[in-house]
């Protein structure tokens, strides 16, 4: 960001030069280094990571070790919350600064890791655009049971729907796109009710159900998705995982 001048009030640029959006990495980022080495990225960038992307899930010297070396990646990470990792807030060292026109949480030592505030709209890349995040894990008993991490505020809050609804009844009920970690009940990844229950047994979909009532009343552009760990187009849905694709 060389020859500008600092952004008020401690804030954060969002005037990105390019941004892309991807799926879920769970502290795996190999993929993202060799994609900044082939696009030549900067800083100026964004990245858009749709949740759980494992930054925040030890809670220990492990985490920091992660966030160092993402600090020294060419690109701005913007993530949005999953459901196997701790939101920000509860981490110590983040704190909300201004950024992206709105808020997000950032930690001063890795100023290119940054998390949007579940139930805002925000500007990015001239598109106002949503971001829910959290989702139910179909495994939490699993993880229970094998002493794994696991979140008791995985899903989004009463308070968390009253935002986003808040939000959008100030937009009119019309944004750009959204950014979501799960997606609606509607367009769940056939057959991923029946295979998750068969193998977890009961899965709470209330998530997935209030993103279904969004959907109906909500006029977009485009959806983007993580969590279910695949790619691919279903109308206005993006899936993704593993491909790493303009924002737009």
């Amino acid at each position: 960001m060389a020859g500008r001048a600092p952004p008020p009030h401690g804030g954060i640029w969002y005037n990105a030069a390019m941004i892309w959006v991807t799926g879920d990495k769970h502290g795996e980022f190999g993929e993202v280094a060799a994609f900044c080495r082939r696009e030549g990225t900067s800083r100026d960038d964004v990245l858009i990571i749709l949740g759980d992307a494992g930054i925040n899930y030890y809670r220990d010297a492990r985490d920091t070790a992660l966030k160092q070396h993402l600090a020294q990646y060419p690109i701005t990470f913007l993530c949005v919350h999953g459901n196997h990792e701790a939101r920000p807030e509860t981490v110590r060292g983040y704190e909300r600064r201004e950024g992206f026109g709105g808020e997000v949480w950032a930690d001063p030592r890795y100023p290119n890791q940054l998390f949007p505030v579940d139930g805002a709209v925000y500007g990015l890349g001239g598109l106002r655009t949503l971001v829910v995040g959290g989702a139910y894990s179909a495994d939490k008993f699993q993880r229970l049971r094998s002493h794994w991490a696991w979140f008791e505020d995985e899903q989004p809050s009463a308070a968390i729907r009253s935002r986003a609804e808040a939000a959008l009844a100030g937009e009119g009920w019309r944004v750009d796109a959204v950014l979501s970690h799960t997606c609606p009940e509607g367009v769940l990844p056939p057959g991923r009710k029946e295979a998750w229950e068969a193998r977890f047994g009961p899965v709470d979909w209330s998530t997935e159900r209030w993103l279904q009532g969004l959907r109906e009343r909500l006029a977009f552009r485009r959806w983007y998705v993580g969590h279910h760990h695949v790619d691919y187009g279903a109308g206005d849905f993006v899936f993704l995982y593993h491909h790493i694709i303009p924002f737009a």
